[in-house]
């Protein structure tokens, strides 16, 4: 039986200030200039379903649909029929330490809950058998059992398995002290104790899996390139963020939130760089992961506002 696929959606209209025509593109559109924003009200609520065709894309209207051209001559049918075929997602090659936890991943209910598709390598014993057993191969996660987790933990990972220690790491512990916890978090490690449902179990494992790969702080050459300085102050995010009062989509004020909370944490971070020689190296380990992850907003700011046709806030100043 055929798996369908259907996405019903609010549709809100778009209000155009400005419309500007511009050259003729090769596949004979024009490309355009447009400013636009975004209206609450009136919205037509959009079904769609896709179902296997042997001819490709099918397209067709139902309810008023007067003015609505339909087959392929509809703009939309013609985008879905020029649109590539999207490629599976290639499997996540995650590396098992602990026999427990590897049957506890087999089980349907908890695989479900996974977007992709699963390589397990292992199931091992231990970190020494792992690193024996993979040595070159290509691994996205290292999951391990640890009951008793030991505040040597990571530093027999990094010596026993180097190449595993600069993998995204997730521990499965029982008891184990703050400081080893803080730690291990410290080097990116995604921690949860057990005991936990498969429900959980399949929760954490998705947002680890799905998480970007975190750079430890002790390791000089994985730390990120630095990051532009930043765009926007907060009195231009502030009046960003107040746009957000007059269209429907409310995440142009979320971003701009966002940026401001970044903002800050990235300058508190560099304080005590300063203030505390100590904690120097975590402090600009956290002030480079907070300028990334705040320039990586910024490229998400004027994503939205491109999309919801509204105008950039003031570059601050140098």
């Amino acid at each position: 039986m055929n798996r369908l696929s259907r996405v019903r959606a609010s549709a809100y209209p778009k209000l155009t200030l400005s419309l500007r025509v511009l050259g003729l593109r090769k596949d004979g559109y024009h490309e355009i200039e447009a400013l636009t924003v975004s209206l609450g009200q009136p919205s037509d609520v959009v079904e769609l379903t896709a179902v296997p065709h042997p001819g490709g894309v099918s397209f067709e209207v139902e309810g008023e649909t007067e003015h609505v051209p339909g087959g392929m001559d509809n703009l939309a049918a013609r985008a879905a029929e020029e649109r590539p075929q999207a490629q599976p997602a290639p499997a996540w090659r995650v590396a098992v330490v602990g026999q427990a936890l590897a049957a506890r991943l087999q089980r349907p209910g908890l695989l479900q809950r996974l977007p992709r598709p699963v390589q397990w390598l292992g199931p091992f014993a231990d970190l020494p058998q792992a690193a024996a057993g993979l040595q070159d191969a290509a691994v996205d996660l290292l999951v391990a059992h640890e009951p008793r987790l030991h505040d040597d933990w990571l530093a027999r990972l990094q010596a026993t398995a180097p190449a595993l220690a600069a993998r995204p790491k997730a521990v499965l512990y029982r008891y184990g002290a703050e400081s080893t916890c803080a730690a291990l978090a410290a080097a990116g490690a995604g921690l949860l104790r057990e005991p936990q449902n498969d429900t959980v179990l399949g929760q954490w494992l998705q947002g680890v899996l799905q998480a970007p790969s975190t750079p430890s702080p002790t390791a000089v050459e994985r730390v990120p390139p630095g990051a532009p300085p930043r765009r926007w102050d907060d009195a231009a995010l502030a009046d960003f963020a107040g746009l957000s009062s007059t269209i429907a989509c409310e995440c142009p004020r979320h971003v701009a939130e966002l940026l401001m909370q970044l903002s800050h944490f990235e300058a508190y971070s560099a304080e005590c760089r300063h203030r505390s020689p100590a904690d120097a190296e975590l402090h600009a380990y956290l002030q480079q992961v907070a300028a990334t992850a705040r320039a990586r907003f910024e490229e998400a700011l004027e994503h939205v506002a491109l999309h919801e046709g509204l105008i950039l806030p003031r570059t601050a100043p140098p």
